[in-house]
């Protein structure tokens, strides 16, 4: 493989829970988030809010970052042009999704490159009801992730990829022969076992159907098996978050 200080410093980054009492400067802080902006867009449906308070932020990092899908800020611009939104909401959604996503991972790079290390926080779309109060989040904006960050107090592995068989495709969709998904499985669970991820994270998710027998424990309990349970167990019904998107009116079954 291809070595270089940017590639290098993506193939090394993981995530961080645990940061020194170091705050990263301003001009730290304008850099990753100019590096956000610079990221490739769409209609440029990308904002952020920053948040300094330790004592609230995940994992008590120095900054945290609400990154937004945000079609409020392009709807006042097309109002000053003399236009109104007729897309959508589940257009305009996907796309201010892609941009969003696109500026969060720009900005993490940056980071890392700045010596910083991050957290992404999935859960914020489950939150959006209390992000919303708390942050005086207008209508049309939904919150896509969170992301901590500040120079970290630890340096944990990098964790496991699938083999590059099962991640890239040539041409077509391949069918997945039973033989690459064991070798696909076996490589994301040694892994994560052989570092001790879960055991040392004491975090195994329990059966939501009491009548199973638990066959796993810290000993066999790998990746795959926990992102099963999470995907056989949680979230099932489509209300729990469309009623999120509703909250910021927006309606992505419209």
């Amino acid at each position: 493989m291809i070595h270089n200080e940017v590639i290098d410093s993506m193939m090394n980054r993981k995530s961080i829970r645990k940061y020194t009492d170091q705050i990263p400067t301003e001009e730290e802080i304008l850099t990753v988030v100019r590096a956000g902006q610079q990221a490739p867009f769409a209609m440029q449906l990308g904002s952020v809010i920053i948040q300094r308070n330790r004592e609230t932020n995940a994992f008590k990092a120095p900054i945290q970052f609400i990154i937004l899908c945000d079609l409020h800020r392009m709807e006042k611009v097309m109002e000053a042009r003399g236009w109104k939104r007729e897309a959508s909401d589940i257009h305009s959604l996907l796309f201010g999704m892609q941009d969003a996503a696109y500026m969060a991972q720009n900005m993490v790079n940056a980071a890392e490159s700045l010596g910083m290390g991050s957290c992404y926080i999935g859960a914020a779309p489950y939150m959006a009801d209390k992000l919303r109060k708390h942050c005086n989040i207008p209508e049309h904006v939904f919150p896509l992730v969170i992301i901590s960050m500040g120079f970290p107090a630890e340096n944990p592995p990098v964790r496991p990829r699938y083999p590059m068989e099962f991640h890239l495709f040539e041409e077509k969709y391949p069918q997945l022969s039973p033989e690459l998904i064991r070798e696909a499985m076996k490589q994301m669970d040694d892994g994560y076992l052989e570092q001790d991820y879960y055991r040392n994270a004491g975090y195994m998710i329990p059966l939501s159907d009491k009548s199973k027998e638990e066959k796993y424990s810290f000993d066999n309990y790998g990746w795959t098996e926990h992102i099963s349970r999470k995907m056989a167990q949680w979230s099932t019904d489509p209300d729990e978050l469309l009623k999120k998107f509703k909250l910021c009116d927006l309606n992505p079954m419209e």
